[in-house]
């Protein structure tokens, strides 16, 4: 078995008690830069479905009428959460990758409420330098390092967000661009390529 990270190694051990390889996914590191001229403004991302938890952040972010969010994506859950959306709250539906890469690369920071196997978007954040605002579970434990590329909290809930992002804005000192995209550069492609060729 080959895991796309370790947290999946454990459930393949659990269910079937067999040992996998951990290869994480490649993520397109090329297509973004380091943006170190960071706007105020927070963004996330995602497919609106019950796990990915947008409804979650935006109700977080309703409750920080100070903070701008920017939500892009759309799906089943649009209505309900432009119920709920106050005026900080912009949902721009679904946009084209540059679009996207320009808000990834402009925000704050990135918030990801989900529990994902590996989380795609929040290593794209990073590669543009961008911290990344993460519930602390699954694969994003693996890619996002706490207190230098961004800020884990424990609970997927709004007190937990807004607690994380009360946290990030008081020590964002701690986050360089620099630091966050250099540290991004291990999940790209020419590193997949060269780790399933070495397992194969």
């Amino acid at each position: 078995f080959i895991a796309n990270s370790n947290y999946i190694g454990k459930r393949i051990k659990k269910i079937y008690n067999r040992d996998s390889v951990t290869i994480y996914p490649n993520v397109a590191i090329h297509n973004f830069e380091v943006c170190a001229d960071k706007e105020d403004f927070y963004v996330t991302a995602s497919r609106f479905v019950p796990y990915k938890k947008i409804d979650l952040v935006v109700q977080a972010f309703a409750q920080m009428p100070d903070k701008k969010l920017y939500v892009i994506g759309d799906g089943p859950g649009f209505k309900k959460i432009k119920k709920i959306a106050t005026s900080n709250i912009i949902l721009l539906g679904y946009q084209p990758f540059d679009v996207l890469k320009q808000y990834l690369s402009k925000a704050k920071a990135f918030v990801f409420a989900a529990e994902e196997d590996f989380g795609i978007l929040p290593v794209e954040a990073q590669a543009c330098g961008t911290p990344v605002i993460a519930f602390g579970k699954g694969g994003v434990t693996e890619t996002v390092i706490e207190n230098q590329t961004g800020v884990l909290f424990s609970e997927q809930t709004t007190t937990s967000i807004i607690d994380a992002v009360a946290y990030f804005e008081k020590n964002i000192n701690l986050f360089d661009p620099h630091v966050i995209a250099q540290y991004a550069s291990r999940f790209s492609t020419a590193r997949f390529r060269q780790e399933i060729g070495d397992y194969l």
